[in-house]
C-alpha cells in the first residue's frame, strides 16, 4: 500500500488552494450573502484544465487520475461548497458518465468542450415527487420517428441557469418501472426548454440551483445515451462519480472548519489562558482532525478502486456517509468553538454549517447510505458488472471507438 500522493497531485493540491486562497475566499461571504454564484470561477478552472481533470486527453481533458479529481473537489469545498458542486456534477455527474456510456459521436459532440471548459455539463434525475425513490418520477420521453418528445420537469438541478448541456432520465416506458427509464442528453437551445433558480436555500446560497422543464422539447435519437431502458443503471452509475466527488468535497469542509477552528483557538482566550488549552475543545479539534484522515482514506480507496476499472458503489457509498456526516459534525462543532461569534457570519463557521447540511441529503441521504451499507454486510445486496464500466487509469490509447 502506499499512501503518499505523487508530485503532480501534490501540485494540483496547491495550485487549486493558491487558487482558493486568491480567488474564492476573499469573495465568498459577500457571494453567499447576496446568493450569487459567481460564473467566472468556472471559466478559470477552465483555463486551469480542471473541468476535465480525470478525463482522457483525446477527449480534451488533463488525463489525470480519479483521485485527482478528488483533490480538485476537496480544495474546492475548502473554499465553499458551491464550486465544488459546480465541479461535481459537471465532471463527476455528467462528463464521467458520457466517458462511461457515450458512443464516440456523442463524446467528441459533448464531452471534448466539457473537459476543455467549453461547455457546462449539468444532471437531471430528481424531480418534485422522486428523489430516493426513482421510479417515482414522471417525465416522459415518447418516441416519434427520429426524435423522442420529452415533457416533464426536474428539481434541485445544480447549474440548472448556467449549463449547456443536461443528462435527463425519462420513461420511455412506465410499464416496465426502473427498467422503462432512459436517459438523454439534451441541449439548452431545445425549444420547450427552461429554467428556474430556487431562491432561499438554507446553504450553498453561492451556488446555482433550481428547477428545468420540458415542454414538447424534441430530442434527437442520436442523444439517447446508452441503450433504451437503460437509464436506471446510467444513473446508478452516475451517482458512483457523483458521491465519490461528494464525498472528497466534504474532506475540504473538515478541514476549512478545522483551519477556522484552530485559528480562533489561539486567538480566543478565557479564563486567563487560550481555548484551545480546554479540555472538551480539544475533544472537538480531535474529532474534527480524526475524521479529516478517516475521510480522506476512505475517498482515496473508493478513487483506486476507479483507477482499477473496479466496481465501486459499496465504497464510494460508505465514504459519502461517513465524510458527510463528519463534515456536518466538524462544522457545528465550529460554531460550538467560536461561540456566539460562531453565530454570525462575521466568521465562516456558520456558512459552513449551512453549507454542511445539504451534502446529508442529497446524492443519497445518510439513511438510503445506512441501508445500503446494511445490505451489503447482511449478503443482501451485490453488485454485478455494467455493460461498460469507467475506464481504468492510466488510460490506454485505445479508447476511441472504432
Amino acid at each position: 500500500m502506499n499512501f503518499s500522493l505523487t508530485e503532480e497531485q501534490e501540485a494540483v493540491r496547491k495550485m487549486v488552494r493558491s487558487f482558493v486562497d486568491k480567488e474564492i475566499k476573499p469573495f465568498i461571504q459577500e457571494w453567499d450573502a447576496n446568493q450569487h454564484f459567481e460564473q467566472s470561477i468556472m471559466t478559470r478552472l477552465g483555463d486551469l484544465n480542471l473541468m476535465g481533470v480525470c478525463i482522457p486527453e483525446e477527449y480534451g481533458g488533463s488525463g489525470m487520475d480519479y483521485n485527482t479529481l478528488a483533490i480538485v473537489c476537496d480544495e474546492l469545498e475548502r473554499g465553499d461548497t458551491a464550486f465544488r458542486t459546480a465541479v461535481s456534477v459537471h465532471t463527476g455527474l455528467n462528463s464521467m458518465t458520457l466517458l462511461q456510456w457515450g458512443n464516440e459521436e456523442q463524446k467528441q459532440k459533448y464531452l471534448v468542450p466539457q473537459a476543455k471548459g467549453e461547455k457546462i455539463g449539468a444532471f437531471g434525475l430528481t424531480e418534485p415527487n422522486a428523489g430516493s425513490d426513482v421510479a417515482a418520477m414522471k417525465t416522459t420521453a415518447v418516441r416519434d420517428g427520429d426524435s423522442y418528445i420529452l415533457n416533464g420537469q426536474k428539481t434541485w438541478i445544480s447549474l440548472c441557469d448556467v449549463a449547456d448541456h443536461f443528462l435527463v432520465f425519462a420513461y420511455t416506458d412506465k410499464e416496465k418501472k426502473h427498467n422503462g427509464i432512459s436517459c438523454f442528453i439534451v441541449e439548452r437551445t431545445y425549444n420547450g426548454f427552461s429554467s428556474k433558480a430556487i431562491k432561499g436555500k438554507l446553504g450553498i446560497r453561492a451556488g446555482n440551483t433550481g428547477e428545468i422543464f420540458f415542454d414538447n422539447v424534441r430530442i434527437p435519437a442520436e442523444n439517447r445515451l446508452g441503450e433504451e431502458g437503460e437509464g436506471f443503471k446510467i444513473a446508478m452509475s452516475a451517482l458512483d462519480n457523483g458521491r465519490f466527488t461528494v464525498a472528497a468535497g466534504a474532506c475540504g469542509l473538515i478541514n476549512a472548519c478545522l483551519e477556522e477552528s484552530l485559528k480562533y483557538c489561539h486567538e480566543r482566550s478565557t479564563f486567563g489562558k487560550e481555548i484551545g488549552n480546554h479540555q472538551l475543545v480539544q475533544q472537538m479539534i480531535a474529532k474534527m482532525a480524526a475524521n479529516l484522515e478517516i475521510s480522506r482514506l476512505l475517498v482515496y480507496r473508493a478513487g483506486w478502486l476507479k483507477n482499477q476499472g473496479k466496481r465501486n458503489t459499496r465504497e464510494t457509498s460508505l465514504a459519502k456517509w461517513q465524510a458527510c456526516d463528519a463534515a456536518f459534525e466538524a462544522a457545528c462543532d465550529a460554531v460550538q468553538i467560536h461561540g456566539a461569534y460562531g453565530y454570525s457570519n462575521e466568521y465562516p463557521a456558520e456558512r459552513f454549517m449551512r453549507n454542511a447540511k445539504a451534502p446529508v441529503i442529497y446524492e443519497g441521504t445518510r439513511e438510503i447510505h445506512t441501508v445500503m451499507q446494511a445490505e451489503y454486510a447482511l449478503g443482501y445486496r451485490q453488485d454485478k458488472p455494467l455493460r461498460k464500466m469507467l475506464p481504468a487509469w492510466p488510460f490506454s490509447e485505445e479508447l476511441v471507438e472504432l
